[in-house]
């Protein structure tokens, strides 16, 4: 699967989107080395904290169909909103441990496109290493 395809597949996955509070609907795309894919979308709760956002749906989706980090080939992550976003803090936290390194992340939302990984998006990791010393 295409970089473009995997962000198209990602955007099927946003309509499946439930944000009736912000209204800012996101989709995630896995993409596994095997060629299987898992897809994810934002789910809101009106107890903001039981809310899931898309990327970590989709990768905990991954895992839970026995995925682990080196069978990831890359994510993509899509929103409706007016300009590029980006996952939030407590994603980035979930993708430092779930993805390797270097996994491409590909970030989209209809006009904009960025490639990264998370290695970029999050500098100074804290990591299992920081917890067991």
């Amino acid at each position: 699967m295409t970089r473009e395809e995997l962000i198209q597949e990602a955007f099927k996955a946003l309509k499946n989107a439930y944000a009736p509070y912000s209204h800012y609907h996101v989709g995630a795309c896995v993409l596994a080395k095997d060629g299987r894919t898992f897809y994810g979308a934002n789910v809101e709760n009106a107890s903001y904290g039981a809310t899931i956002c898309a990327e970590r749906n989709a990768v905990f989706n991954a895992y839970s169909n026995g995925c682990r980090k080196d069978d990831i080939e890359a994510i993509a992550i899509v929103s409706d909103g007016g300009r590029l976003g980006a996952p939030c803090g407590m994603c980035r936290q979930v993708l430092c441990e779930l993805l390797n390194q270097d996994t491409p992340i590909y970030l989209s939302n209809g006009t904009e496109e960025k490639d990264t990984n998370i290695a970029e998006l999050l500098p100074m990791q804290f990591t299992m290493e920081d917890v067991l010393g």
